[in-house]
């Protein structure tokens, strides 16, 4: 690994089971969870030999941690160009230059660099809460991208998604289960057909608090199965042995 020339207010976080390591600026913006989660869900065609794209990619956590159980090229898309320096620093600090690259660009008009219809994998790490007039919004301008609708919502994102991938293509997202409503209307509105669902459980004994989703392009209508679902944390607030595992364990590998 190369060394992180880690800039004032920078700090490395790391993902043990896939040896990677994120350069994160927590003032911006930091991964959680749902970032690793997401990464370990998506489960592409052919072992991810096709080439896969991180939309709002931050500064690269879901990209990176997924390019490591796949062998084809990876493309992290992110709107805000500090997030995406960050990123392609981490890329290069993990010597995954050869394969994973950052894109500065809103993804509504990443089509000059991604030539629509060409891509087999799209994951996403959305903004989960809509803009409503009594909506309390971050003041930071990174939180406020990465946590609320104002730079992309649920159908404009459906939409991109829609447009860059191959027929047959997967979609994977993960997102708030509040909004499955909106997330069932906005894909099948786009030809975006949800067939994995995987709720994750703050503690076996409360409501799910986020949910994995994956689609596919011009797949066939109904048929959606429920994963068994993941529960992160024991009633004393310590990492489950399934949480554990996903963040310690052995490198993950595809079905």
């Amino acid at each position: 690994m190369n060394e992180p020339n880690l800039i004032a207010g920078e700090r490395l976080d790391g993902l043990p089971s896939q040896g990677i390591q994120i350069i994160q600026n927590p003032d911006m913006f930091a991964y959680s969870l749902d970032a690793v989660l997401l990464a370990y869900f998506a489960n592409p065609n052919k072992k991810g030999r096709g080439l896969s794209v991180d939309l709002g990619a931050g500064t690269g956590a879901v990209g990176l941690f997924y390019a490591k159980k796949v062998s084809g090229q990876v493309k992290l898309v992110e709107i805000q160009e500090d997030l995406a320096q960050m990123a392609a620093r981490s890329v290069r600090l993990n010597q995954l230059d050869d394969r994973v690259s950052v894109i500065h660009s809103d993804m509504q008009e990443v089509f000059e660099q991604i030539k629509p219809g060409s891509v087999d994998t799209v994951l996403c790490n959305p903004p989960y809460f809509p803009v409503k007039k009594t909506t309390k919004q971050n003041e930071d301008e990174h939180y406020q991208i990465a946590r609320h609708e104002v730079a992309i919502d649920l159908p404009k994102l459906a939409q991109t998604a829609n447009k860059l991938l191959k027929n047959k293509g997967k979609f994977f997202m993960v997102h708030r289960p509040e909004r499955l409503g909106d997330i069932f209307a906005a894909l099948s509105a786009r030809g975006l057909e949800v067939k994995h669902l995987q709720f994750v459980y703050g503690k076996a004994d409360r409501e799910a608090n986020m949910v994995l989703v994956e689609a596919i392009k011009q797949g066939r209508s109904g048929g959606v199965r429920i994963l068994p679902p993941i529960v992160a944390y024991t009633a004393d607030n310590q990492y489950t042995k399934q949480v554990e595992t996903i963040l310690y364990g052995q490198p993950w590998t595809m079905d």
